[in-house]
């Protein structure tokens, strides 16, 4: 992403439709192969940040799903 610092700024969901235009674009070909390089690398860096949005939103699920299950336990009572 050093070479892209602006794709670090973007939300989740423009970081994903800008990758899907990546991709179009690198599908629909007719670009020079520099075109086409730096292209792959501005999609490598959106993947990135798409990456670490879901990682976290991964984490902020399961750090939700653990607090359910630490008050299901502290609720329970002995002899159920």
């Amino acid at each position: 992403m050093a070479d892209h610092p602006d794709v670090a700024e973007l939300g989740y969901e423009q970081a994903r439709d800008e990758l899907a235009s990546v991709v179009k674009r690198l599908e629909a070909g007719g670009l020079s192969l520099e075109d086409s390089l730096a292209l792959w690398e501005r999609g490598e860096a959106l993947a990135a940040v798409c990456e670490g949005h879901l990682a976290g939103a991964r984490e902020r699920v399961e750090r939700a799903l653990a607090a359910v299950e630490d008050d299901d336990e502290d609720g329970e009572t002995d002899g159920d």
